[in-house]
C-alpha cells in the first residue's frame, strides 16, 4: 500500500524552527518528485516547496525563500522541510505529495493536481 506519513509538526513561536518529515511505504520516494503543500482555514492549498526527482531542481514559493530548505534521505525513503524563521502567517496544515517525474528527472511539479499521492498532513502553529 503507497503511504505518505508527515510528522514534526507542532506549536512553535515566532521566529522559532521544526522541520517537517515525509516518510513513505510502499514505494521508493526517490524515483518520484515531491512537494510540500500548506493550507491555511479558508484558504486554498498552496506550494510551498518542491524538490525534482533527481533532487537538482528546487522551488520555494516567494514568502518562504531564505527560511525554508528541502531536501531528502534516500536511505531513509523520507523528505524533509527545515522551517525556520516561523511567522505567524506560517500557521496552516503542511501536507506531502508525490508524483512521477513524468517530465523528467530535473522538473518539479508545483500545483496540487500535479500530484497523486497525499500524505494526511501535520498542524503548524505559530503563535506567542
Amino acid at each position: 500500500q503507497v503511504q505518505l506519513v508527515e510528522s514534526g509538526g507542532g506549536l512553535v513561536q515566532p521566529g522559532g524552527s521544526l522541520r517537517l518529515s515525509c516518510a513513505a511505504s510502499g514505494f521508493t520516494l526517490d524515483y518520484y518528485a515531491i512537494g510540500w503543500f500548506r493550507q491555511a482555514p479558508g484558504k486554498e492549498r498552496e506550494g510551498v516547496s518542491c524538490i525534482s526527482s533527481n533532487s537538482g531542481s528546487t522551488y520555494y514559493t516567494d514568502s518562504v525563500k531564505g527560511r525554508f530548505t528541502i531536501s531528502r534521505d534516500n536511505a531513509k525513503n523520507t523528505v524533509y522541510l527545515q522551517m525556520n524563521s516561523l511567522k505567524p502567517e506560517d500557521t496552516a496544515v503542511y501536507y506531502c505529495a508525490a508524483t512521477e517525474p513524468v517530465h523528467g528527472g530535473s522538473y518539479y511539479y508545483t500545483q496540487p493536481y500535479e500530484y497523486a499521492y497525499w500524505g494526511q498532513g501535520t498542524q503548524v502553529t505559530v503563535s506567542s
